[in-house]
């Protein structure tokens, strides 16, 4: 598994946001807020990802039945 620099800071941003609630700590609204953008942006992200993968196999389908 390749982790990169977005994961890693998700990971640690979902840590910490967990740990918080675990204890019953306030949580402040500006973190709330930037974990809130973070976790968009990064399954905003994934899903695009797998959106292309799925359009190229969707192509590649399709070329697959031409070129026959």
């Amino acid at each position: 598994m390749k982790l990169n620099v977005k994961t890693i800071v998700t990971l640690f941003l979902t840590l910490i946001f967990g740990v918080l609630v675990l204890f019953k700590i306030p949580i402040p609204d500006l973190f709330t807020e930037i974990y809130r953008l973070v976790i968009v942006f990064y399954f905003g992200t994934q899903v695009q990802k797998l959106q292309d993968r799925l359009e190229d196999l969707e192509k590649e389908r399709e070329e697959k039945e031409n070129g026959k």
